[in-house]
């Protein structure tokens, strides 16, 4: 009996297996998009609601921001806490709030100039040394801030400036995390640059001034705005070496607010979203520098 031949074409191919279904965005699988914006949208939950809290209850009457269980939504909306605030004379808001503001400055300034004077020769410059003076600087960081509070204190004292608001901008000028901050982009800037300003005759420090500064514009606004969250959100330090009431900055005088059997959460709360106004403001200006100061300065994720 003849055998009949089988064609070649007729030959059957392994069937490819489904392609997983990915997001064009991102690349990923359908399903791991999906459990990322789960996740990303809890933890915006969880960053917000202390915020919209805090919002809601300024808005609360005394009673209703004590009340249980509690309510996010105000009952009876109402802006008495704020009237507290601004009447009462022994909490001088707006001389706290231009309090803050001149101690920022002053302090982000003294940390700018600084953390890039000294940033600028730990990275580009060949001296004995070097690497052990930087491996000091980046230690200090491992030490709790807690333990500079007594000799701070002493010097501020010897000083005499005490109850005033040097004491509160010269002990955190030297910041070693800007310092570290700082040499991480100045070590990514090409040699060429300063090269081609020593043929033309600049010395070191109109190559710090003329070249390098005006290239660092991102991360010097990065380390600009979080020297200015620190001291804005400077809480204890205030508190010892400030003694006028006059003299108090925002965080440290909300705190007076609070009684020994009684505290106005509604002016408490008002007080605070008030001081996170400038905070919102600045950030809005310096978002894109702090985006580019992060991504460029080694310190991305």
């Amino acid at each position: 009996m003849a055998t009949t031949a089988v064609p070649a074409s007729s030959t059957t191919r392994p069937v490819p297996a489904p392609r997983t279904r990915r997001d064009p965005a991102t690349g990923r699988g359908v399903v791991g998009t999906l459990l990322l914006y789960a996740a990303l949208l809890i933890l915006s939950v969880l960053i917000l609601a202390p915020l919209l809290w805090m919002l809601s209850t300024s808005f609360k009457t005394t009673g209703d921001a004590t009340a249980l269980p509690p309510q996010w939504i105000p009952p009876t909306p109402t802006v008495e806490g704020y009237g507290r605030l601004f009447a009462d004379a022994q909490a001088p808001l707006l001389r706290w709030l231009g309090n803050s503001v001149l101690v920022g400055v002053l302090h982000t300034v003294l940390v700018l100039a600084t953390a890039s004077a000294a940033a600028y020769p730990l990275a580009r410059m060949r001296f004995p040394g070097r690497r052990l003076i930087f491996a000091l600087v980046i230690g200090t960081l491992f030490v709790p801030g807690f333990v500079f509070l007594m000799p701070n204190y002493l010097i501020v004292d010897g000083l005499g400036w005490l109850d005033s608001v040097w004491a509160l901008v010269v002990p955190g000028a030297a910041s070693a995390f800007g310092v570290f901050f700082l040499v991480q982009f100045f070590q990514s800037l090409p040699a060429e640059l300063e090269e081609a300003a020593l043929i033309d005759g600049a010395n070191r420090w109109q190559i710090f001034v003329r070249v390098v500064l005006p290239l660092s514009r991102a991360p010097l606004a990065t380390l600009g705005l979080l020297s200015f969250l620190g001291s804005w959100n400077d809480f204890l330090w205030p508190l010892y070496v400030l003694f006028n009431p006059e003299r108090l900055t925002l965080p440290a005088g909300l705190a007076t607010l609070r009684g020994a059997y009684a505290t106005d959460f509604p002016a408490v709360m008002a007080g605070a979203a008030i001081a996170s106004v400038p905070v919102l403001i600045l950030f809005a200006f310096v978002q894109r520098f702090v985006i580019a100061g992060v991504a460029r300065s080694g310190l991305k994720g």
